[in-house]
């Protein structure tokens, strides 16, 4: 049983681990953009219960037989918007809430998976409680699928390095939302080295995140 779960462990890990910031320490290592946004506008706090970030981690070939996926909560965020449009946001991430989605059928499994997930072994949630996005420019797409290219600085276990996302962003009245691209991060760039047994399979280190937020406008 603890070879099964082991195996099962090391895709969600690399998906969850980009996600992974520290709360209490300082970044050990930094290659941040610049900000350029501001605080300049409507301030708008991010509603929890409504926003989440979508991993996926695969072994040797991206395929539904060799994948998991999970969500991840958010604990804060906010976002400012000016003459109508995103002008800045932060999301942080809360760790903690790591689960498993494709094995919800299998609580025994997933909270197994879970726990170890988040123990010294991978995570190290209890030092690296939280994951954090901030936008640091935000600029308008007029061609393909997404309307908004966000830069912003991902921070991971202390390692915070840009990264682009192409998004949907929607200002409507007291109401912002932003959907990202399916975003492929390479872990090792965050720390994330550890690789699993010849026998269980080659991990890739290309993980796959989903940003999807909402954010109501402070009253």
């Amino acid at each position: 049983m603890r070879k099964k779960l082991f195996s099962l462990a090391i895709p969600a890990l690399f998906i969850a681990a980009v996600m992974v910031s520290c709360k209490k320490d300082k970044p050990l290592t930094s290659e941040s953009n610049e900000v350029t946004t501001t605080k300049d506008g409507s301030q708008y706090t991010l509603d929890t219960l409504n926003s989440k970030v979508e991993w996926k981690g695969y072994k040797v070939f991206k395929s539904e037989n060799t994948s998991h996926f999970g969500t991840i909560k958010f604990e804060s965020g906010d976002v400012t918007v000016k003459d109508g449009k995103l002008e800045s946001g932060k999301f942080v991430a809360d760790m903690n809430s790591l689960t498993s989605v494709d094995l919800k059928d299998s609580p025994e499994d997933m909270g197994k998976l879970n726990g170890h997930l988040k123990s010294g072994d991978f995570f190290e949630v209890e030092k690296f409680p939280t994951a954090s996005y901030e936008i640091t420019k935000v600029t308008p797409a007029t061609e393909g699928d997404y309307n908004t290219l966000l830069d912003g600085n991902l921070t991971i276990k202390g390692i915070t390095k840009p990264v682009q996302f192409k998004a949907n962003v929607s200002v409507k009245e007291g109401e912002v939302s932003v959907a990202t691209e399916p975003k492929d991060i390479k872990r090792e760039e965050f720390g994330v080295k550890f690789q699993a047994p010849a026998e269980n399979g080659v991990i890739k280190d290309e993980v796959t995140l989903q940003i999807n937020v909402k954010a109501l406008e402070k009253k």
